[in-house]
């Protein structure tokens, strides 16, 4: 078939029209490494500062998907929905990221709306936690009725998310059998007059 398909036409890439495709994936690739590089050293400067401010080793925001699993951890929830993102479902923490953002904002005495910049702009939304002036105030959480954090300052220990929230039912004692009584002493007959 020499130089040509099946219709006719030449397909050869050497030339000039070849050149230039190779030249735009090889821009194409190295911006796409820049843009993630970028993106990545962006998210791990800004996750450090909003877990130190939290009480969460600053390490763990370098590390890819560990760094989602302590941040939803942080948030109250389960830190394993992180693994999901590894399969292409990261729809799945993402939502419960969102739940958390929710909750760690909260504490940092932020309204519903700010949970929508978190959900438009994460990055933003991180680097105004952990950069800026607010407290990190877990009580908040709990009297907004959401879960505590599992991580972080204001954690509750794991092993009180499985334990019923409820108050246990009373036990019944035995009957205990009424100590014996002891008979009254004689009393002496009214005087007559």
């Amino acid at each position: 078939m020499n130089d040509y398909d099946y219709d006719g036409y030449e397909s050869d890439y050497s030339g000039p029209v070849g050149a230039m495709l190779g030249i735009f994936l090889v821009v194409y690739l190295v911006a796409l490494a820049v843009s993630f590089a970028v993106a990545y050293v962006a998210t791990g400067i800004s996750l450090g500062a909003l877990f130190r401010k939290t009480g969460v080793e600053q390490w763990k925001a370098w590390v890819p998907i560990y760094s989602t699993h302590e941040w939803l951890r942080l948030g109250g929830q389960n830190g394993n929905w992180a693994w999901f993102s590894l399969i292409g479902a990261g729809i799945v923490p993402s939502i419960f990221l969102f739940i958390g953002m929710h909750s760690t904002g909260k504490a940092f005495r932020k309204d519903t709306g700010f949970l929508i910049l978190g959900i438009l702009l994460p990055i933003v939304w991180i680097c105004i936690l952990g950069f800026g002036r607010d407290r990190y105030e877990p009580e908040l959480i709990a009297q907004a009725g959401l879960c505590p954090p599992y991580i972080g300052h204001g954690a509750v220990p794991e092993a009180a998310y499985t334990q019923p929230q409820y108050p246990a039912p009373a036990q019944q004692q035995p009957a205990q059998p009424a100590p014996p009584t002891q008979p009254a002493a004689p009393t002496a007959p009214p005087a007559q007059d």
